[in-house]
């Protein structure tokens, strides 16, 4: 009796999830006017039937039928949990979506297809929503599933594309080598959905997988990860909301959604420790990089040139030195470099590796030396340095010097800074001076005087203060500047009470793109954002755990994720509305923030 009814319940399988109602991505009207179908694709025959069992694991076919013509607009979303060795194969022949395996299947596993953001109809290129089609090589289906989302670790925005995998090998070594037991690609929202799934433990992962081989490659992917062994308990059932396909666009129901795990996605500091470039880039300049951070290196020399002539200054990371070269001597054609460091071996060991350089001046450069007179050009003759200030952050910023060499001659007594107040009277300042620790190169001079609206401040280096690596001597120049007077202009003050670790608070503009201040603290207090334009801006705050004022990477193998990143909100909101000419102020309980 129920075989008659057979083709009755599979029709009604397929076609009710795919029935637009509320907020589903499949949903359509019919045109109200005109020819132009806007119609999408439909599904009405596949074989074998969704939900298969016992279906060979070589030699397996499936077949999609639709009502119209379709074309294939991205293989890669026919994605097929567990994936396969071999990349599946697809092709469309008439109406037919045929899809081939060119590896065997693995035996006694659930397989999950997913065809979203995959087919189009060959008229109109009205996208197919999407569906997913379940069988199994074995004698049932499984039966569970779990959701969660992947963001950015630094935005915490969701990330597109990501490929979530389960892995049933519990082992670090896993990911690095082995195809996960099941996974799915992100949507839009960062969200996903794995059903199907054996009820037994799992480990879970997301990896932004540059080369689709669903295996994570640490110079290339990115990676987030679940720290603890994971086993789902949900059942899946047809008409849960995480198992339908939504419009995108429709933010209250993809929100809605069921979460059961969020990852956060990094990139890895690498391990392996190898030179990976080098570049000459003036007369007395040099680079080299490093595929690691904290790159050990024993010692490094120029020929021709004595250990104490040389300048070098590494990154925050260390994973990159800037070498200068301090002798009046004429410029070879070819620096010729030694650096003895620890490199990694094919056993994965530091061990000593000396390695010769040879650096030219790249190409369509010349030495001075080799320059016509007439190509001589000013900066190629002095100490060539930039002198700026932006009106929004002189207070906390200060003037930035920036010289494009190392100096060897300074004379910051000679610096002058003056100010005029409103009556356009003048008076004489004084002013601090700071060495970047971080760039030799870059010096911070700082007012002494609180600067105040509607005063012109005026810094001047006078000719001949300072001396570079080249034996040149610097121009004068000057810059002024004013704090913004625009009564539109406003303020956001953020008052951080109960501040129990070092924290790096950045305000940024809507898109989180641009960092418009930043503030580094380890107490309460009062952290003033001045001079904002109406709009919207965020408020990011991230957990400084080793307290080295920088934003730092997970690892995988050493089971840490990457510093908490956190973004202020009020309520479902997580921007700050910022009125024209008012004065906000903002409370944020730090300790609160964290534990949520």
């Amino acid at each position: 009796m129920i075989k008659r009814f057979l083709p009755l319940i599979v029709s009604a399988a397929i076609f009710l999830p795919m029935i637009f109602i509320h907020s589903c991505a499949n949903t359509t009207q019919a045109p109200t006017g005109g020819d132009k179908d806007t119609i999408p694709p439909l599904i009405i025959g596949i074989n074998p039937l969704p939900g298969a069992v016992n279906v060979p694991v070589e030699g397996t076919k499936i077949v999609f039928r639709f009502d119209e013509y379709v074309t294939i607009k991205d293989q890669k979303n026919i994605f097929l949990s567990p994936p396969p060795e071999k990349p599946l194969k697809a092709r469309i022949k008439e109406k037919y979506l045929i899809i081939t395996f060119e590896s065997p299947l693995d035996s006694n596993t659930t397989y999950t297809l997913n065809m979203t953001d995959a087919l189009a109809d060959n008229n109109e290129g009205n996208m197919f929503p999407g569906y997913t089609y379940m069988f199994s090589t074995g004698p049932t289906i499984d039966s569970l599933l779990l959701t969660g989302k992947v963001q950015d670790c630094n935005t915490l925005r969701p990330v597109k594309g990501a490929t979530v995998m389960l892995y049933k090998d519990l082992s670090d070594s896993a990911v690095f080598l082995k195809r996960p037991a099941a996974a799915v690609k992100t949507d839009d929202w960062g969200y996903f959905c794995l059903p199907y799934l054996a009820d037994t433990l799992y480990r879970l992962y997301a990896i932004k997988d540059e080369s689709g081989n669903n295996i994570y490659d640490p110079d290339t992917d990115l990676i987030g990860f679940v720290d603890s062994v994971i086993r789902p308990v949900v059942r899946v059932v047809d008409t849960l909301p995480e198992m339908l396909k939504y419009d995108m666009t429709d933010t209250l129901m993809c929100e809605a959604r069921r979460v059961d795990y969020k990852m956060r996605l990094f990139r890895e500091k690498p391990t392996k420790q190898y030179l990976v470039n080098k570049a000459r880039t003036a007369d007395r300049a040099a680079y080299i990089t490093f595929q690691a951070p904290y790159v050990w290196i024993d010692s490094l020399w120029f020929r021709g040139y004595k250990a104490d002539q040389v300048i070098s200054q590494f990154n925050i990371l260390q994973d990159s030195l800037e070498l200068w070269v301090n002798s009046r001597k004429q410029a070879p054609d070819t620096l010729h470099l030694f650096v003895n460091y620890r490199k990694t071996d094919s056993l994965g060991r530091l061990q000593p590796a000396m390695e010769h350089l040879k650096l030219t001046m790249p190409e369509g450069k010349k030495l001075l030396h080799k320059k016509k007179r007439k190509d001589i050009k000013q900066e190629d003759t002095t100490c060539v340095f930039k002198l700026t200030a932006a009106p929004e952050t002189v207070e906390q910023n200060g003037f930035e010097l920036l010289f494009n060499l190392p100096i060897i001659y300074e004379n910051f007594d000679s610096l002058l800074f003056r100010y005029r107040n409103p009556k356009q009277k003048e008076f004489k300042g004084e002013v601090t001076v700071e060495q970047d620790t971080a760039n030799l190169r870059r010096y911070i001079i700082r007012p002494r005087e609180q600067l105040l609206p509607g005063y012109e401040y005026t810094l001047k280096v006078p000719h001949h203060s300072f001396r570079d690596i080249n034996g040149f001597w610097s121009d004068s120049t000057e810059v002024k500047v004013s704090l913004p007077t625009d009564e539109k202009l406003s303020t956001l003050k953020a008052s951080l009470t109960d501040v129990d670790r070092k924290i790096i608070v950045d305000l940024l503009d809507e898109k989180r793109k641009t960092v418009l201040r930043q503030y580094i603290t380890d107490h309460d207090g009062t952290l003033v954002f001045p001079y904002l334009k109406e709009g919207k801006y965020a408020i990011r705050i991230t957990d400084d755990g080793n307290r080295n004022s920088i934003v730092d990477t997970g690892s995988l193998l050493e089971h840490r994720q990457p510093e908490a990143v956190l973004y202020f909100t009020i309520g479902e909101k997580d921007l700050i509305e910022i009125p024209q000419s008012a004065e906000v102020e903002q409370e944020i309980n730090i300790k609160t923030l964290f534990a949520q």
